[in-house]
């Protein structure tokens, strides 16, 4: 009997493993069709470029770091760790891989878009970014900082997006190891 065999009879998995392993998947799939929108002709309608960075701040890190924590408390090895993610229900990791290759295609299509300009910024109606050849601010026309803001954007928001998805990888997969440890353990 293999190892996937025994916990498809184990219990089911940890309400609190689901509950943050979906909380994270979906945050990681709006990040990725939103920075899949960004590639449309046209602006997306997103809030400053401060004001994501804020949300994705306040999100991404506690959402990754606790799952990190409950993967690493773990103690377990990686292979473990790969053998219990493929003991999850299909369409759950279909749904992740999913995600996790359209990240890492946007992430692969955004490179060097914009070259050497980042940070792209708004001051008293005229157009600045950081040009990081130069080291320092440059003045740029409405359609250039128009297209700087979104390849700032896309960036943000696909990074997110993978840390997402990764954060529910590492979830899931300690859930699934956390129910065959209670599984595993002799009965009374």
């Amino acid at each position: 009997m293999t190892w996937c065999d025994a916990c498809g009879r184990l219990r089911i998995m940890g309400w609190s493993f689901k509950v943050h392993g979906g909380v994270a998947a979906v945050l990681g799939a709006v990040s990725v069709v939103l920075a899949w929108l960004t590639r449309l002709p046209g602006t997306l309608p997103l809030p400053e470029e401060t004001g994501l960075l804020a949300l994705i701040v306040v999100l991404v890190f506690p959402v990754l770091a606790t799952a990190l924590a409950r993967l690493v408390l773990m103690r377990v090895d990686k292979a473990l760790v790969w053998q219990a993610f493929r003991c999850l229900p299909g369409k759950v990791q279909a749904g992740l891989a999913v995600l996790a290759l359209s990240g890492m295609a946007m992430m692969f299509l955004s490179l060097g878009q914009e070259g050497n300009l980042q940070s792209a910024e708004a001051r008293d109606g005229r157009y600045f970014a950081f040009d990081t050849t130069a080291r320092g601010t440059v003045e740029l026309s409405r359609e250039r900082y128009q297209a700087v803001l979104e390849t700032d954007q896309r960036s943000m928001l696909t990074m997110s997006g993978v840390a997402f998805v990764g954060a529910a990888y590492a979830v899931l997969a300690a859930g699934e190891l956390r129910r065959a440890d209670r599984g595993v353990a002799p009965s009374r």
